[in-house]
């Protein structure tokens, strides 16, 4: 016997009832969800060892902003591309053209990624470099980042900060997180005050001794040095192998400190894989604590970006799946029986608890998020077949030359 879409639907609805959820509450937040794109992940990216060229892979700020509107009518849910200030500009600096470019495909431009790593000056550091000169062009440069952000109407800016040393005695280290204060500060204090500033961490890469915003600790230290305006961004590669970070994820919640996610998935450290793809139960694990703290009234304002390197799947597909996979955790977490959950954990009952959270892990959700989509107005269910089927890879292949995407050089 073969089963509709709405009968796998009403079957869903009717077990869901039974665990106390309420279908309507969790399909009104699946359809809520906003995921950004990172213009920087449809062109060729690799590791820094090499790129494998993909065909039709965008070449130019116009071909992103296409790849991304094609990526939207997919998913209905990724409305935003976050930029980067070396990538994402008119060949002679102009951003207005790409905002506008970016409006006419039905995209708005999202969080705004400063330069600190790209350009023969950062060779010490950005604005924890010995060299004064190196700090005060960077300060210069988060001050025209701040102007960009407001010309764009960007109301986010995402820093990473890949300064650190590679060796013992190299630089001072009480000294360089003094620098490091002082440059934030600097940004911070240029920021209007509806601007929000996500400090993003990593614990090595590019120096191998010591990183200036190692981990969430010291991203907290400087957010909460900073004040309101800055809060950490997680990024899920950015954690060596074995760190729990839905523990990180409840702490910053609790402490109204988390700001943003970049999404990936990791084997060992920054991978930048698809997500879902390696541990899926860590993605779902933490929607769950994001889940748990927005409905016992904690702020969960977030900003959800993606930031992966496409280096031998197809960019696009490669971004629709793990977009994909990001709507079936959220959707698996909302469906958690927390009345019955509640209980258990009150009786102690560690075996229940656990039971209860894993039997909502295993449920399949997809009829639920198939509906979610056609009520969203979506042609096509699956948006993956749906990108497969459009003919779009076909056209980009036929009019684009494939280039690798150049991180050296300055801004």
């Amino acid at each position: 016997m073969a089963y509709t879409l709405k009968d796998n639907y009403d079957a869903l609805c009717e077990k869901l009832a039974s665990r106390n959820v309420d279908i309507e509450w969790v399909k009104n937040k699946l359809k809520e969800q906003r995921i950004e794109l990172p213009s920087w992940a449809v062109g060729n990216s690799g590791t820094r060892y090499g790129t494998f060229s993909d065909k039709g892979a965008a070449v130019t700020v116009w071909d992103r902003i296409d790849d991304c509107a094609e990526i939207q009518r997919c998913l209905g849910i990724t409305p935003l591309m976050a930029t980067h200030v070396c990538w994402d500009k008119t060949e002679d600096g102009n951003f207005i053209p790409v905002k506008e470019y970016a409006a006419e495909k039905g995209m708005r431009l999202g969080t705004l990624h400063p330069n600190t790593f790209s350009g023969q000056q950062f060779r010490y550091g950005s604005m924890c470099s010995p060299v004064r000169e190196v700090r005060e062009q960077t300060k210069e440069h988060f001050a025209e980042c701040v102007r960009i952000a407001r010309e764009l109407n960007c109301k986010t800016i995402g820093m990473w900060v890949a300064d650190g040393t590679n060796y013992p005695g190299q630089d001072v280290l009480r000294e360089r997180k003094h620098r490091l204060f002082e440059g934030l500060n600097c940004l911070c204090s240029a920021m209007d005050s509806d601007m929000t500033l996500l400090l993003e961490y990593k614990p090595f890469e590019p120096f191998f001794y010591t990183t200036d915003v190692n981990d969430w600790g010291m991203s907290l230290l400087m957010c909460e040095k900073l004040g309101d305006q800055a809060k950490v961004l997680v990024d899920l590669g950015h954690h060596v192998s074995g760190v729990n970070v839905e523990q990180i994820i409840a702490t910053l919640l609790d402490e109204q400190k988390l700001g943003g996610f970049h999404f990936n998935n990791r084997r060992y450290a920054d991978d930048d894989l698809i997500l879902g793809t390696v541990n899926p139960l860590e993605i779902f694990m933490i929607y769950k604590e994001i889940t748990d703290a927005g409905l016992d009234g904690l702020p969960t304002d977030i900003t959800y970006m993606l930031d992966q390197s496409h280096n031998i799947e197809n960019s696009i597909e490669g971004i629709i799946y793990s977009v994909m996979n990001i709507q079936t955790a959220f959707a698996k977490s909302l469906i958690i029986d927390r009345k019955a959950l509640s209980d258990s954990q009150s009786n102690n009952d560690t075996v229940l608890s656990n039971k209860l959270v894993m039997e909502a892990f295993e449920t399949d959700v997809q009829p639920l998020i198939e509906t979610v989509r056609l009520e969203l107005g979506l042609e096509n269910t699956n948006p993956l077949a749906n990108y497969r089927n459009s003919g779009y890879q076909k056209k980009i292949e036929a009019t684009r030359t494939a280039v690798a995407l150049t991180l050296g050089g300055g801004c």
